[in-house]
């Protein structure tokens, strides 16, 4: 997560989120600690892309796989944020 989005979090919110593995664990500290993410926030933490997914990355076989949207083929893009692969399905 970019340091500019810890802003206005204390320090040791901040070390709670920089102690986080995942996004997952990132977003349950924020819900615990009361801490509203904003908009650009949430993207950066869902590394961009929105819905999390049960699909694995082919690359590292992570399923720390978020749903991106559709390309014109109609394909599905996915993306890892263990090893920021992009991929189609």
């Amino acid at each position: 997560m970019k340091e500019e989005l810890l802003q206005g979090l204390t320090e040791e919110q901040i070390a709670k989120v920089k102690a986080c593995k995942n996004q997952e664990e990132i977003l349950a500290v924020a819900k615990k600690e009361g801490i509203e993410l904003t908009e650009e926030q949430l993207e950066a933490v869902n590394g961009g892309c929105g819905t999390p997914t049960v699909v694995p990355c082919p690359r590292c076989k992570s399923t720390n796989v978020y749903y991106c949207g559709q390309n014109l083929c109609s394909e599905k893009e996915y993306k890892c944020n263990e090893c920021d692969y992009r991929f189609w399905r």
